[in-house]
């Protein structure tokens, strides 16, 4: 059996024409379109490099290696891979015949520092008043949803968030691909698998979802609700399961909402949506956005809470923080986040459990 570290510089080794922007502070992707064209996000901007991969059967031995490493299949009737480097790096590859010209592959790179709520503080990416809002709140076991748009740090906020829970709880961690890094005692991973060319074998996320509801979780936190697997997170979360973390693609409060809906519906069961719609707003009781601002910069937008649904007049949130863009004296552009005027519904609660966090008066 291969060591694990031989095994990690070998897949890097593959890599050697792109591992010095593997390696640079600062790169937050690297895009490869094919062995010959190159693009990396350097601070929220997008360069070209002059780095190349021989050919493409260089570039596919390198994919394939990777797709060794995780185990899973990398071949013409399964030509998207989704995996992740040693270095912790999310790579999403397409090759053809899904991508006439390719390979196309995409690598996230994380901080290599372990985001902390008081980093995020240095980074102006969200102010101490929302910052002890959310930890209380995370605290008291609100189903809290992160939305926001591609590469606005969703994934790196959860983890943040999922720092503020109590170290003896359970935690169980759903994902398509490993990214979540929780700084727990207690933390169960679970990661979805696809099947064989023949279908054989795939583990959904949906099916842990299922299997995870009888292994005691305290919480269960998804990494990106993106299929039908939303249904059941929102039928735990109205049947007791409080706490719940997750993160779904959708850029204000009121679209995340309709999101969690549309993916609902997809699994097929008949649910008719007048009674999805209730089960929806009981089930997330706050919705934290992310954005970026023109200049790449990563910040919570606004932070939102889920009154209940209306028939006529539709989803019913306040906005307990919200922001707008400025431009700083050095010239970069960033989100003000500020509170409300709003009293968080949960407040007594929060108050009950002995939380001095400050919160707006009505």
């Amino acid at each position: 059996m291969i060591p694990k570290a031989l095994f990690d510089q070998t897949v890097l080794g593959f890599f050697s024409p792109i591992r010095p922007f593997l390696e640079e502070e600062g790169i937050t992707e690297v895009m490869i379109n094919g062995p010959k064209q190159i693009f990396i996000e350097r601070r929220g901007r997008i360069e070209p490099t002059q780095a190349t991969f021989a050919n493409d059967e260089d570039l596919m031995s390198a994919l394939r290696n990777v797709a060794q490493y995780v185990g899973r299949p990398l071949d013409e009737e399964r030509p998207v891979l989704e995996a992740h480097l040693p270095d912790g790096s999310r790579l999403e590859a397409v090759i053809p015949p899904a991508a006439a010209a390719g390979p196309y592959v995409s690598i996230r790179r994380f901080y290599r520092e372990k985001l902390t709520a008081e980093r995020l503080l240095a980074l102006g990416a969200w102010t101490q008043e929302a910052m002890h809002l959310l930890q209380a709140l995370v605290a008291c076991k609100q189903n809290i949803l992160v939305a926001g748009g591609t590469n606005t740090g969703k994934t790196s906020l959860l983890n943040v968030l999922s720092a503020f829970c109590a170290a003896e709880e359970r935690i169980v961690v759903i994902e398509d691909a490993r990214e979540l890094s929780l700084q727990l005692p207690h933390v169960v991973r679970l990661e979805a698998q696809p099947g064989d060319h023949k279908g054989r074998g795939a583990i959904s996320i949906g099916g842990l979802f299922k299997a995870t509801l009888r292994m005691r979780p305290d919480r269960i936190v998804v990494g990106e609700i993106r299929g039908a697997e939303a249904l059941d997170l929102v039928q735990a979360m109205t049947s007791g399961h409080g706490g719940c973390l997750s993160t779904v693609h959708a850029t204000h409060a009121r679209d995340a909402l309709g999101r969690i809906e549309t993916l609902a519906l997809m699994a097929d069961v008949g649910l008719p949506l007048a009674a999805l719609r209730p089960q929806v707003a009981s089930a997330i009781n706050v919705i934290v956005t992310v954005s970026r601002t023109p200049d790449g910069k990563r910040c919570v937008t606004s932070i939102s809470e889920v009154l209940g649904h209306d028939p006529e007049r539709g989803y019913e949130l306040q906005e307990l923080f919200d922001s707008r863009i400025e431009r700083t004296p050095a010239g970069e552009m960033r989100y003000r986040l500020q509170r409300t005027h709003a009293r968080p519904r949960c407040a007594p609660q929060l108050e009950a459990m002995g939380y001095l966090t400050p919160l707006p008066s009505v």
